[in-house]
Formats: structure tokens, sequence, C-alpha cells
């Protein structure tokens, strides 16, 4: 073989070699291509999955949440109602004290030797009141007491709220 003839031939031995290789290069690239586009629809379906899961949890939430405010609502509604109605009711009963409507008394101990008060142990013949010796309190300790009984009976209003708001809540 001449020298001519040999590197004719390398030549076109190099350039089948050039074409085996391009060919099976785009062979594996179809190939790898395919297993690509198959890996990424189940890519595709598992956040399809994760999505739909993720918006049925918020969904959950949501519905949880606002049950729980209706019921919050509700609470709140009654510890208003309750709180206006011993408004009210402390209300009437500083007016009835007011307009001598009526008159608060304590019952004294007959047995205390320390008191040194000379009110009457009995009652008159047409009097309602039976037991033992009583003393009328003057109007404006009345008013007092009265008051101090409605800031006690708000702040128990206000504690059964916030015990039925953690009840709520914890529920």
């Amino acid at each position: 073989m001449t020298p001519g003839a040999l590197k004719a031939t390398l030549a076109v031995v190099l350039v089948l070699l050039l074409i085996t290789a391009g060919g099976v290069w785009k062979v594996q690239d179809w190939r790898y291509g395919k297993q690509l586009a198959e890996q990424d629809l189940l890519h595709q379906d598992d956040l399809t999955v994760i999505g739909n899961t993720a918006a049925a949890r918020v969904r959950a939430d949501q519905d949880k949440r606002l049950a729980l405010e209706q019921r919050l609502s509700v609470s709140d509604q009654t510890h208003h109602k309750e709180l206006s109605d011993a408004q009210a009711n402390q209300a009437r009963l500083r007016d009835r004290l007011a307009t001598s409507d009526l008159r608060l008394s304590v019952l004294l101990d007959a047995t205390d030797s320390a008191n040194a008060c000379s009110v009457p142990a009995g009652t008159a013949a047409g009097g309602v009141v039976h037991g033992g010796a009583r003393a009328r309190l003057d109007p404006a300790h009345a008013q007092r007491i009265v008051a101090i009984t409605d800031a006690g009976d708000q702040g128990l209003i206000a504690l059964r709220a916030c015990q039925a708001y953690v009840r709520e809540v914890n529920r």
C-alpha cells in the first residue's frame, strides 16, 4: 500500500468513526431525553400531590379557625349579655337605694359584749323582719357597698369569660 492510499484509508476510517460517534451520541441523547421527560412527569405528579395535600391542610385549618372564632364570638356575646345584665341589676339596686325604696340592714350579733350599740333587739308589731337585731345602713354606705359588689360581680364575670376563652382555645 502506498502512503497516499494509507492516508486515504485512515481518513475514511476516521470519518466513519466520527459519524459512528455522532450517531451514538444522538441515540443516547434521545434515550436520556426520554428518561428525563419521564422523570419530569413523575416529579410534576409528586408536586401536584404535595400541593393538593397542603391545600387540604390549609382548608382544614381555616375551617377549624372559623369554628373557633364562631364559638368565641358566641362566648363573647354571652359574656357581654351577662355583664350588661349585672350592670343593669346594679343600677336598679342603686336607684332603689337612692329613692329610699329599699334599705339595707345588717344583722347584729346579740352575744357580742363589746358591742356598745343601743339598737333595739326587737321589731315593731307590724314588722315583717324576723330574727335577731338588725341595724339599718346609711344610704351612702349602702351605695358604696353596692359599688363594691358591682366591681366584684364584674370581676367574676370577666374571670368566667377568660376561663371560657381558654377552654375554647385549648379544645
